[in-house]
């Protein structure tokens, strides 16, 4: 056993003529170590987050919304051939606030939306639902 000053025994050191240290290493994480894989639903809901987040910055800038406008439709007709009943809905209400007068409410509004469809697209993507 390795000795920490006078005295003084590491539990890894405790455990290590045990073979418990090796067997704690063995043992599968129950944290998910990386997101689901993307597809074009994925790839447009994080462009999307991407694209929201710049609206703090330039809440006018036309082209920005033009493009969140089309990520919405894209996401809503991909999610309602998939089955989906909630994700339309959000897109839909997102629309909305994509076409409203630019403000920190319609901004508000689109990133706490997409942050609720990021949250759907992966529990669906896992099997949840």
């Amino acid at each position: 056993m390795a000795r920490r000053g006078v005295g003084q025994v590491t539990a890894a050191d405790t455990l290590e003529p045990l073979g418990f240290a090796t067997m704690l290493d063995d043992l599968p994480s129950r944290e998910r170590k990386s997101e689901p894989l993307l597809d074009a639903t994925g790839q447009a809901v994080l462009e999307g987050k991407d694209a929201t987040s710049f609206l703090w910055q330039a809440p006018e800038d036309e082209g920005t919304r033009l493009r969140i406008i089309e990520l919405l439709e894209q996401i809503k007709r991909d999610s309602a051939a998939k089955g989906r009943r909630e994700m339309p809905k959000i897109c839909q209400e997102m629309l909305t606030a994509a076409r409203a007068e630019p403000s920190p409410q319609s901004v508000d509004i689109l990133q706490n939306g997409f942050e609720r469809l990021y949250r759907l697209w992966s529990a669906a993507k896992s099997g949840l639902l």
